[in-house]
């Protein structure tokens, strides 16, 4: 069923609204670990890649091969990391409106276990530098869809983000906060959600959410009353289970396609992107989260986070399913 309908959708997958990304583009360094190391422990790693990724920057590149186009805001320095993200983006045909800024790009080592679990730990650069000039070169029309992500917004930089939010017209924020969801303090988040972003969270970001804004824990009974309070829409990642939307239209669950795991880096970025398709091609948030389901579950099927499938790629994976 899923599958059909997916297959009816993807030759509608047309940019119709404006679309802004904003975020870091970073190295990640992934690695095997058997387990992770304990306190005072020493283990030995087995790298597997070096990667260009970044929450903004893998959702920059899963649109560009579905077809659909951005406004890239992902800030590029000038040091040997930089370099290295340039000419990555150059090679899929993007470029960032915030360019040659003084300093490197972060990079973070990921450390992937033998269930396909991911641990991060990052290391900050220009990407979490924003200010005012940068922001004052954003061009978003009325109408836009703009992305955020909770490590930037949860950074020293958040303020200006914010406060740039604030101040923009007639825009769609959408925000996946990630695990940084717990550090942003209870008058930022209220700053945030005033603006009435679609918010996309994974199920333990969900029971976050829900204890620190005093909700019920029970996906069903959280995202209605998350709707009620923010007036907001909401995106609960269920994995393997699917995923839960909640808007003051519609609600329900969008099973997830079947797929065999190798590993989940990347994941929670891809839905993120194929949400962002489906809604920047006009598609009401349940097709959306269709999509992010079958980009989602590409990604988890292969080795790597630079695996986003194209729409070409969908239409075959899906065509006889």
């Amino acid at each position: 069923m899923n599958g059909a309908r997916l297959l009816t959708l993807l030759p509608t997958l047309h940019t119709r609204r404006p679309l802004t990304v904003i975020g870091a583009a970073v190295i990640d360094i992934i690695a095997d670990a058997w387990t992770l190391p304990r306190r005072g422990g020493d283990i030995e790693l087995q790298q597997q890649s070096v990667n260009i990724g970044g929450c903004a920057l893998n959702i920059a590149v899963a649109l560009k091969r579905l077809g659909i186009d951005a406004s890239n805001a992902l800030p590029l320095g000038q040091g040997v990391w930089a370099e290295r993200i340039r000419r990555r983006l150059a090679k899929e045909g993007l470029s960032s409106v915030i360019d040659a800024v003084e300093g490197d790009n972060g990079w973070c080592l990921a450390l992937v276990e033998p269930d396909g679990e991911r641990t991060f730990m990052s290391f900050s650069g220009v990407e979490n530098q924003w200010n005012a000039d940068w922001l004052s070169q954003l061009r978003t029309p009325r109408g836009s869809l703009v992305y955020l992500s909770g490590y930037q917004l949860a950074s020293s930089c958040g303020e200006p983000l914010i406060q740039w939010l604030e101040t923009v017209d007639d825009v769609t924020p959408f925000i996946d906060f990630g695990p940084r969801i717990g550090d942003i303090t209870d008058d930022t988040m209220a700053r945030i959600m005033a603006c009435r972003p679609i918010v996309s969270l994974n199920r333990q970001e969900g029971i976050i959410a829900a204890e620190r804004a005093g909700l019920a824990t029970d996906t069903r009974t959280f995202g209605e009353a998350w709707v009620n309070r923010f007036s907001a829409p909401l995106v609960v990642r269920h994995d393997k289970d699917g995923a839960w939307y909640f808007s003051a239209q519609s609600s329900g669950v969008v099973p997830a396609f079947p797929t065999t795991v190798v590993d989940t880096i990347g994941a929670g970025d891809s839905h993120a992107g194929g949400v962002l398709a489906g809604l920047a091609s006009g598609w009401p948030l349940a097709d959306a989260v269709l999509l992010g389901n079958a980009v989602a579950s590409w990604v988890v099927g292969h080795r790597g986070g630079d695996c986003a499938p194209t729409r070409e790629a969908l239409l075959l994976a899906h065509k006889n399913v």
